[in-house]
């Protein structure tokens, strides 16, 4: 045990340095051989295959065939690289035993407590908290089954029996074993009949839950990566202002001591979250959640969730209303049908040899997030609601901005989403997304289009608002829709007077402090990019400002130093907290007859209502306000950003005088620590000349 412990430690420094020599080049090159001998020999293998190199040794046995062994109350599917047992016919995963590993999940937990699906639901007529279903099946569907595949179909039909006690969804939960993969697939399929009863659904996922004495090393990205506290560690620790976040008192490693735990601090965007997991050192192996598709996840490429955190934990978040609110649920009312598809993800399992660095498997699985990805849409699911890549379409075109004057779309994120008003999509959770980024010259492509109906949606970083095509695109399957050039016109009344951010829909360019030295994650300690992640930011306001608010001189101040992250509330000691007015003061040479423009945009808003004055605090002075709006919680939650809020404010002149100027925003909502907005960018401009 002390020898494991030490090789532990040993392996954590390495993992964390990253600066061990890849020793494993020989290795891999004699696997590559081997597994294209296999390939060029059985035309029916899989052809995501055929674009790997694979650098798995224990692959080798890739010719072994796929075998499904049913037992009374449960079933085992093995492929000789790996074998999982899945209880029958709930469809949750018990064990996967893997390179000598006999079970990969926590044994110690309940059969029903390791691998499985669930959701969060309510019956929108009864005032009760939000149920936990994890969609547990009645029946075994043998879909495939041959020496190259096995894809099992765990069925639970819903009937009006079950309305107080089950989501009111037909669920299929299937899992696809392929030959020579050394992981398996899983996608459910969720179906509403018409005339049902109402119901809110507002989370669905997969969760595994690990071997906690093997699996302690942690990775997210490149950059978030390290040893993480056990169950025990959180339970002894010290609870902070909500349940998620813990304060390490007594861990088991004191490299440990005095960190902030909290799964949210892991949270990534939609569109990168494609891969995390976690590494056992001895013997050296990873488990990795893959996801080679955003489609069929909600609130479009910025969306932010969980991944994997303390536990150890991994989880595959199909939809949620994290970072959003609970107005991302999915509200289905007067028997409304649905049906959507979720995943296939991809449960990836790889090992080296002893000699070899652990590190090597986080770059392994990067690369087999590649092949993956590049594999999309898959070939093998066996279902007529999954359509293949010639079953899909295309949309093409090129965005251009008409601002101050014009210019390519660079960058630009563009999607399509279901029908619905300018930014709906960023509350879309029933139908599919599909989004892109543009080139230098603001062409796009958007590939393997379920066929359907969408709007298309387009933001520019670096301008205002956002563009949306205002007739409805009909996508065909197997044809391209050509859309030729879009050209989007971002808000704007008249020349810009003063500007405060950069409009990027976040607040990552504003000041963002060093956390409480007593509330540290060192992971972050020296992020720039990711140290708004660090707990207990936004008490650090009132550290900075104990008295008197925030003060921004335009041509004076620098944002980037000068304007705290988060407009939050004032901590006055006794866990009290009251409302905060920040000014900024601006000079005009002369006020031109007309009506002035605020353009604010919002990056978060949470339980806050923010009004504007102008040259005066009381009510004769007020020009604006957003009312109580937001429920996204991203302050609390370590987000640089929530949903996007964009609001045109006209300022009749009179308002306004020569000389200097004073813009107060305060914000009103006092009595929780966590009410306020993030400012994604503020612009005044002068009234248009005609």
């Amino acid at each position: 045990m002390l020898k494991n412990q030490l090789r532990l430690e040993n392996d954590i420094k390495v993992l964390e340095m990253g600066k061990m020599k890849d020793m494993i080049f020989g290795t891999k090159i004699l696997v590559v051989i081997i597994l294209l001998h296999f390939i060029s020999t059985a035309a029916s293998t899989s052809s995501i295959n055929t674009k790997r190199a694979l650098k798995n040794h224990s692959r080798v046995s890739v010719s072994y065939p796929v075998q499904l062994h049913n037992y009374d109350d449960h079933v085992v599917v093995d492929n000789g690289i790996f074998s999982i047992t899945i209880a029958s016919p709930e469809g949750i995963v018990t064990r996967i035993n893997y390179n000598g590993i006999d079970n990969i999940l926590n044994d110690r937990n309940e059969n029903s407590d390791r691998g499985y699906w669930d959701v969060n639901w309510s019956d929108p007529s009864d005032l009760k908290d939000g149920l936990l279903d994890k969609l547990t099946g009645e029946h075994l569907d043998v879909i495939v089954n041959n020496e190259n595949q096995v894809e099992l179909s765990f069925k639970r039909p819903w009937t009006f029996a079950q309305e107080k006690n089950q989501v009111s969804l037909n669920i299929d939960k299937r899992f696809v074993v392929l030959r020579g993969l050394s992981g398996f697939y899983s996608y459910g399929i969720f179906e509403r009949l018409r005339g049902w009863p109402d119901v809110d659904i507002y989370q669905g996922r997969i969760v595994f839950k690990l071997q906690e004495k093997l699996f302690r090393y942690m990775a997210v990205s490149d950059e978030r990566q390290q040893l993480m506290p056990t169950f025990e560690d959180r339970e002894k620790g010290k609870p902070l202002d909500f349940p998620e976040a813990v304060l390490l008192t007594h861990p088991s490693n004191s490299r440990l001591q005095h960190e902030v735990d909290d799964k949210y601090q892991y949270s990534t965007e939609n569109k990168d979250n494609r891969v995390h997991g976690w590494i056992c050192s001895d013997p050296p192996v990873g488990f990795w959640m893959i996801t080679p598709s955003n489609e069929f996840r909600n609130g479009g490429p910025v969306k932010q969730d969980l991944t994997s955190h303390a536990g150890p934990v991994t989880l595959s978040m199909f939809f949620s209303t994290h970072y959003a609110g609970p107005d991302l649920g999915m509200k289905f009312r007067d028997g409304e049908p649905w049906e959507k598809v979720f995943g296939p993800v991809f449960i990836y399992l790889n090992s080296v040899s002893t000699e070899e660095s652990p590190r090597s498997l986080w770059d392994d699985a990067k690369e087999e997030m590649l092949v993956q990805t590049n594999s999309w849409p898959y070939h093998f699911p066996n279902s007529s609601d999954y359509p293949r890549a010639n079953q899909r379409g295309l949309v093409t075109g090129q965005l251009v901005v008409r601002d101050v004057g014009s210019a390519f779309a660079n960058s630009a994120f563009v999607g399509l989403a279901p029908p619905g008003a300018l930014g709906s999509w960023q509350e879309e959770s029933k139908g599919y997304q599909f989004w892109t980024q543009t080139d230098e010259k603001g062409y796009f492509e958007i590939k393997n289009v379920r066929p359907g109906y969408y709007h298309l949606y387009a933001w520019v970083p670096g301008y205002i608002g956002e563009y949306m095509y205002q007739s409805i695109i009909y996508v065909l399957e197997g044809r391209e829709n050509r859309m030729g050039l879009l050209v989007h016109k971002p808000p704007r009344n008249g020349p810009t007077v003063w500007e405060i951010g950069v409009p990027d829909r976040t607040a990552a360019e504003f000041y963002v402090p060093p956390p409480n030295p007593t509330l540290k994650n060192q992971l972050y300690a020296s992020q720039r990019t990711d140290s708004f992640r660090q707990y207990g930011l936004w008490d650090r306001y009132t550290d900075l400002y104990p008295d008197k608010d925030l003060v921004y001189t335009v041509g004076v101040s620098n944002y980037e130093r000068d304007w705290f992250f988060a407009h939050v509330n004032r901590h006055v000691g006794n866990k009290t907290y009251v409302s905060t007015t920040w000014t900024v003061l601006f000079d005009l040479e002369d006020v031109i007859t007309g009506n002035y423009t605020i353009q604010l945009a919002l990056a978060s808003a949470t339980a806050a209502e923010l009004q504007i004055r102008i040259n005066g605090v009381g009510d004769a002075s007020l020009v604006f306000t957003t009312k109580l709006i937001g429920k996204d919680n991203a302050i609390a939650r370590h987000g640089i950003h929530g949903l996007y809020w964009l609001y045109s404010i006209n300022v009749v002149h009179s308002y306004l005088r020569a000389g200097e100027n004073a813009l107060y925003l305060k914000q009103t909502r006092g009595s929780y620590p966590f009410s306020g907005v993030m400012y994604d960018y503020i612009r005044l401009e002068r009234p248009p000349a005609y």
